[in-house]
């Protein structure tokens, strides 16, 4: 049997390259009794018949993101923008949490740098990006500043562009690559966020090698399959001091004793990420359960 990777969902058509060929498929009713939904990157089985086919087996998944909904991936770009809209470090966070969470390695990537007419503003978030211990790019689609990082950056991997909407995905992969001509529209004025230009998931192919994925933007992200007492595992300065703490399973809220919070003291935590952790517990321990 046939085996290819879903490149693009739509319509409930799933659609398959396999080689230089591109099979637009159906899945098997047997995966909704199942609970098996295909997602772009999946590697799978499939039946050819004419100008369509069947999708009959999804292949295990090296690893799987809930939104973007995607998998196989092996890097996150997680695109943010300086400006228009402002620099969001709390959602940035979230983003670091779910890609760690999902065992994807994340690179940051600043954009629209030539918005920015003050250099020190793009220092001091570079500064904030770089002391969490993820690689950063300062980019600028306009200038072209920052491109060849990045594209040196998606050789030979599966990568996904994901970031809330407006922050200039679309236009940095135009800027990568020139054949592309993906949609792109300015920030709304009245609402001062991004629109949606990028409805779907897709992935492209890479000349050099790999693929890329271009992804809606959004602006929230939640909680549902993070425990509270696996949240500190996804901040990578509380990982390091994972059994530093006096209390198995601290929260690193209250209890005395505290590695975590003798860290942010000390200024060896960024008291900003320090504030998001306790947030998003938060927010953790306020859900409502999904039955």
């Amino acid at each position: 049997m046939p085996q290819g990777r879903i490149v693009k969902v739509l319509a409930g058509y799933y659609y398959v390259q396999d080689g230089d060929q591109c099979w637009q498929c159906r899945a098997r009713g047997v995966f909704r009794k199942k609970g098996i939904t295909p997602l772009v990157g999946d590697e799978v089985v499939y039946e050819a018949n004419g100008t369509e086919g069947t999708v009959t087996e999804v292949l295990p998944r090296t690893s799987e993101l809930i939104r973007p909904p995607i998998a196989n991936i092996d890097q996150a770009i997680l695109v943010f923008s300086l400006v228009e809209p402002d620099f969001n470090p709390q959602l940035l966070d979230k983003f670091l949490v779910h890609t760690e969470a999902a065992g994807v390695d994340a690179v940051i990537c600043l954009t629209k740098a030539d918005l920015v007419p003050n250099i020190s503003e793009i220092e001091r978030v570079w500064a904030y990006c770089e002391a969490i211990g993820y690689p950063v790019a300062v980019t600028s689609s306009k200038s072209k500043s920052g491109i060849e990082e990045i594209r040196a950056r998606l050789r030979g991997h599966l990568s996904v562009f994901a970031g809330q909407s407006g922050v200039g995905k679309s236009s940095l992969l135009n800027a990568l690559f020139n054949e592309l001509n993906l949609e792109t529209a300015p920030i709304s004025q009245k609402l001062g966020r991004g629109r949606h230009t990028t409805r779907h998931v897709e992935l492209i192919r890479l000349p050099e090698g790999g693929w890329v994925a271009d992804t809606p933007g959004f602006s929230s992200l939640d909680f549902q399959a993070i425990a509270a007492g696996e949240l500190g595992l996804y901040f990578k300065e509380m990982r390091s001091r994972l059994g530093e703490c006096k209390f198995r399973g601290c929260l690193h809220v209250n209890e005395p004793n505290c590695a975590v919070r003798a860290a942010v003291e000390a200024g060896e935590i960024q008291p900003a990420r320090y504030q998001h952790y306790v947030e998003f517990l938060q927010e953790i321990k306020d859900r409502k359960p999904r039955y």
